[in-house]
């Protein structure tokens, strides 16, 4: 039998190392075997998770990737909104994508199952954010600040069932604009729907209208229809739905999944049907039931004020007092509103697209309270913009009219037709870089000309500069127009100020 005592330490160190080494691997020497031994372990221990044949590669379910094309387009729509919010004074403001999960859970009762939480993190319960609202508030209550008017633009996360054909997504961008301070009545509220208009409009998405109610006025109604008050928020969740569902549905949803009488259903349905302009208003102060609320009084009070502010505005015409409207959120106190499009961009033969509201937002005057320890209060309204819905429109009209989109802004290429003037095109694209140009060039040493100039027109680039070596001698460079194809010669000394020159004429 085989005595293992018998071997010597140097003839037992090799042996080890034969016995370990994994199939089909180099010899090695016995020398150093200590080293070696852990290096074939830990490939022997690696080797099954590098061999994935079922492996498919994806993004999580309701997120994307955003190509270079889509990438332009969705920062020409950013541009937009975000040039409108600083027209009308807004500061930016950036939060964590993560919120102590305490700050959120209390404000979205309805929809806590939508929110993302994360494991403990070193002692902390964190949660992603659902909105940009609510780290608004508690950034106002943290700093004690009593106004401010801030724009924000950020990613949001809500865990819900996602329909990509309608821009609808589990994690998507948000664009807010919000007033925080005591003003008089009305007067912030109506530059949020002037604000909204702007957009919408600059945009050239269609013909759109904002639909506007009152949370007070929701609340009195639900008073005075019979709704118990413990169940006016979740009622509001379910009339929040009906963007989505017929009227029979949610009424199903009322009376089946959430308790209500089918009479104080009924009651209620009377009301979402009325929608119109300060008209409507008039005559729900005259209705027999809604008047008897002091609370949805108040509401008709301030929607009558706004509608005077709108009509300064010259939208009035735009905005329609819909008494349908409920916004789920827990934390709104006010004026409330949302927009959507009458009618979308489609494929010939196809249904219009659908894609619900396109911006939405309202008063919330209790939220910033909730975070301050003395309980402080700072009135806020604010509204936010779709971002996600507004780009899969503007995606479907361009594939409809067959509009090219430019990825790169590439103003000029440097070029060259000769071999070895690799050296010269660096100090060429060096300098225009240096003058603030957007400026290229092929990363070759000898590229044929015809290559380079195949790639301008390919991306777009408007010029293109050719250094040879009878322009080095002469000391110009040629100017070349991708366009027309027309060159000129131009003295090297002059060359960033007629490029200049020919950027700023087109």
């Amino acid at each position: 039998m085989f005595h293992l005592g018998l071997v010597p330490g140097r003839a037992w160190g090799a042996l080890l190392c034969q016995l370990l080494r994994p199939p089909r691997t180099v010899c090695v020497r016995a020398v150093g075997c200590h080293g070696q031994v852990a290096e074939a372990v830990l490939t022997s221990q690696l080797k099954p998770h590098q061999e994935k044949p079922n492996f498919i590669i994806k993004v999580p379910k309701g997120t994307r990737d955003l190509s270079p094309q889509q990438m332009v387009v969705r920062e020409k729509i950013l541009d937009k909104i975000i040039s409108c919010f600083k027209r009308h004074g807004a500061k930016g403001l950036d939060t964590p994508a993560f919120e102590l999960k305490e700050m959120l859970t209390e404000k979205y009762e309805e929809n806590l199952r939508l929110m993302y939480d994360l494991k403990d993190q070193g002692g902390e319960l964190l949660s992603l954010r659902y909105d940009l609202t609510v780290p608004f508030a508690r950034y106002l209550a943290m700093n004690k600040l009593k106004k401010m008017k801030r724009y924000q633009v950020g990613k949001v996360w809500r865990r819900e069932s996602p329909t990509i054909a309608q821009g609808r997504y589990r994690e998507f961008c948000q664009c807010d604009f919000d007033i925080a301070g005591q003003y008089d009545p009305m007067i912030p509220d109506a530059e949020c729907l002037k604000i909204m208009c702007e957009i919408l409009s600059g945009l050239q998405l269609g013909d759109f209208l904002i639909k506007v109610n009152d949370r007070r006025i929701v609340d009195g109604m639900y008073a005075v229809c019979g709704v118990p008050e413990s169940k006016f928020r979740a009622i509001c969740a379910s009339m929040d739905k009906l963007d989505k569902m017929s009227w029979k549905d949610v009424r199903h949803e009322m009376v089946v999944k959430k308790g209500l009488a089918p009479e104080v259903a009924d009651r209620i349905g009377d009301y979402v049907q009325c929608h119109g302009g300060i008209s409507l208003v008039e005559q729900m102060f005259q209705d027999p039931r809604l008047s008897q609320s002091k609370l949805a009084v108040e509401g008709l009070a301030d929607l009558k004020l706004l509608f005077e502010y709108l009509t300064l505005f010259g939208i009035a015409e735009k905005i329609s007092f819909d008494l349908s409207l409920a916004r789920g959120l827990d934390y709104y106190t006010g004026v409330i509103f949302e927009a959507v499009l009458l009618q979308l961009p489609a494929q010939a033969g196809d249904e219009p697209l659908n894609v619900g509201s396109v911006a939405a937002g309202g008063r919330y005057d209790e939220l910033v309270s909730q975070f301050d320890p003395k309980g402080h209060t700072v009135p806020c309204v604010g509204l936010s913009i779709g971002v996600e819905r507004i780009f899969y429109i503007v995606e479907q009209k361009m594939k409809t009219s067959g509009e090219k989109v430019r990825t790169t802004e590439t103003q000029v290429f440097v070029a060259t037709a000769q071999k070895n003037f690799l050296q010269e095109r660096l100090k060429l694209i060096a300098q225009l870089w240096d003058a603030g140009i957007k400026a290229e060039m092929l990363y070759k040493n000898n590229p044929k000309l015809l290559t380079q100039l195949h790639y301008c027109e390919n991306m777009g680039i408007p010029l293109v500069i050719i250094i040879g070596e009878q322009e080095q001698n002469e000391g110009v460079i040629k100017l070349r127009s991708v366009a027309s194809r027309e060159e000129v010669t131009v003295k090297r000394e002059n060359l960033i100020t007629e490029i200049q020159k020919r950027l700023s004429e087109s």
